[in-house]
């Protein structure tokens, strides 16, 4: 390489960020300087796990909208939530899932990742299965396994005074529940006490996905896939394979048992709209993980904050043992009606959301308003979870965990509350199919686990939330706790 070579390419990035800095079209946004001028900063955020929290602080810096990138804007007021994931007015383009963030896996496209025509496709074939009707005929199967959950957190509790570690045990809920529903099979985690393969492959998976993003948004994909380790490709090809082969042995069962591929293969009978092979196959790997992991970290959570905040934890445990005649009373519709228990939830998912990060959507060709700012077609924008949840300018006292804030809706204390903004499971006509089916299993384990123990943290817990990192979802510590039965 001669002079003139290497001074042009050791030049250009002072350039570029001289550039992102006074003539990018998103210049006149705020945001750190660093940030403003190259991608990097962004990166390390990404990389620490610290994401989350660095962008609050921004957020709490700057105001509504934060320029965390060059051609990346981020944002925590309702109004952005209306803008950019809303539904839209006839002839409106809308705000497709960035592919840079989203890419196509060797498994094709999935509900998640699917633009326009193919997500509403999906999105009607798939609503379905999270339909009231459903929902009804899954509740004994979510019964089954809560009440295995409940039994053998009994066998511990009256065999031994040793902890136990309540991330796993949430976790080990969801897993064998959302397994069942998406494949026809349990992976025994309940049974066993411990995870199975494919359940440890995720959570490396998570972490991994949201380390290579970066990458994904730079390199071009051919480029991407030859730097990829050859450690991690066959990962990702094992946990393909393994899915074909659940759905394979649940699509031999020829049976009508009311899980998610039983109601897809009943309406998939139009063939301008069915679902493919491959498409069950991928959306049923995305519905496994989605449905599980999201579920048991906000219940960690939960246990977390009631044990941090006493009276909390005694007006819940008041409601829950004085709303029943006995244990067989709990179930979707009784815990429904529960509501402290309601208010708790919510409150949780605003101080700690399953997801507390971003999901990037691509301004389309021509502009758009947002929260009362023009941005320019091709930028890349979302809404910042916890950011929006923890934010000063939407709630009172946000970082103290008040539940009477979801009930007490005409106290001046919260008047000003911005209770519209908390959207945990998303916004508009791409939102979270399975919503409903969450709120309920969540209730329904946590009225059944508090009507059977009183529970206290075994270690100092102070720390447990907020010194998480997280890597798409949080990188959860373990919550070790006593359990003694309640004695009736």
């Amino acid at each position: 390489m001669n002079l003139t070579s290497t001074i042009q390419v050791s030049s250009y990035p002072i350039l570029r960020a001289i550039y992102n800095l006074t003539l990018h079209p998103l210049r006149d946004f705020p945001g750190p300087i660093l940030a403003l001028c190259s991608p990097v900063p962004h990166f390390y955020w990404i990389y620490s796990g610290t994401f989350h929290s660095k962008i609050l602080n921004l957020h709490n810096k700057y105001g509504s909208v934060v320029r965390v990138s060059p051609s990346i804007l981020l944002y925590n007021s309702p109004q952005a939530w209306k803008d950019i994931c809303g539904h839209r007015k006839l002839g409106d383009l809308s705000f497709e899932k960035d592919r840079e963030w989203y890419p196509i896996g060797p498994s094709g496209v999935s509900i998640v990742n699917a633009m326009e025509t193919e997500h509403s496709r999906m999105r009607r074939l798939l609503s379905h299965a999270f339909s009231e009707q459903a929902m009804r005929e899954q509740e004994p199967l979510l019964q089954s396994y809560i009440d295995l959950l409940i039994r053998r957190l009994h066998e511990h509790s009256t065999r031994t005074a040793d902890p136990v570690d309540m991330t796993q045990w949430f976790n080990y809920t969801t897993f064998d529940i959302i397994g069942d529903l998406s494949f026809g099979e349990s992976f025994d985690c309940l049974k066993t006490s411990k995870y199975h393969p494919w359940v440890e492959f995720t959570f490396r998976s998570f972490k991994a996905s949201a380390l290579m993003r970066p990458f994904l948004a730079l390199l071009p994909p051919w480029l991407f896939e030859l730097l990829l380790p050859q450690k991690l490709q066959r990962m990702i090809e094992d946990n393909f394979y393994i899915c074909k082969e659940k759905v394979a042995r649940r699509l031999k069962l020829q049976t009508s048992r009311p899980d998610f591929i039983s109601y897809i293969l009943k309406h998939n009978d139009n063939d301008k709209r069915r679902m493919s092979r491959d498409e069950i196959e991928v959306n049923m790997a995305l519905i496994m993980v989605a449905g599980s992991e999201t579920i048991a970290t906000l219940l960690s959570g939960c246990t977390f904050l009631l044990l941090q905040h006493p009276e909390a934890y005694r007006r819940l445990t008041t409601e829950i043992r004085t709303s029943f005649s006995s244990y067989e009373d709990i179930n979707f519709v009784s815990a429904a009606n529960l509501p402290y228990l309601s208010a708790v939830l919510e409150e949780c998912l605003r101080m700690y959301p399953p997801v507390p990060s971003v999901l990037p959507r691509k301004v389309p060709s021509g502009g758009a308003i947002i929260d009362g700012r023009f941005v320019p077609g091709g930028t890349t924008v979302s809404m910042a979870y916890l950011s929006a949840f923890r934010s000063k300018a939407n709630f009172a006292e946000p970082d103290s965990f008040l539940p009477e804030r979801w009930l007490d809706k005409g106290s001046p204390r919260f008047a000003a509350d911005k209770r519209e903004v908390l959207q945990p499971f998303s916004y508009g006509p791409r939102n979270c199919l399975g919503k409903n089916l969450a709120y309920a299993e969540m209730r329904l384990i946590a009225a059944k686990l508090w009507w059977s123990f009183d529970i206290t943290a075994a270690e100092d817990i102070d720390g447990w939330m907020d010194q998480q990192r997280s890597y798409a979802i949080w990188e959860k510590y373990p919550l070790m706790v006593k359990m003694t039965v309640v004695q009736r």
